[in-house]
């Protein structure tokens, strides 16, 4: 349990890094986005996430919709991109 905080901690730290070319949605634009179908859920696009999600964004990447992952993998965490585009 100490290390997921301890994981959670180091990607709070960086999101703002990871996120850097990416502009990302606030959470009503995210539902506003989702809700017009324009982007997938949340929800459909977990099992493609290959682990447990610890954070998760909704950003737009050269004109497309896609989810910025943070992934607890094998005790390691990794960022996965995945399209969210309808």
């Amino acid at each position: 349990m100490k290390f997921r905080r301890t994981c959670l901690a180091v990607l709070l730290l960086l999101a703002p890094i990871s996120a850097a070319n990416a502009q990302c949605l606030s959470q009503a634009e995210a539902r506003a986005a989702v809700a017009s179908g324009q982007a997938a859920p949340l929800g459909s696009m977990l099992a493609a996430a290959g682990g447990e999600v610890v954070k998760a964004d909704l950003c737009i990447e050269g004109g497309r919709y896609v989810y910025r992952l943070a992934v607890l993998v094998g005790g390691k965490v990794q960022t996965k991109v995945l399209n969210a585009s309808r």
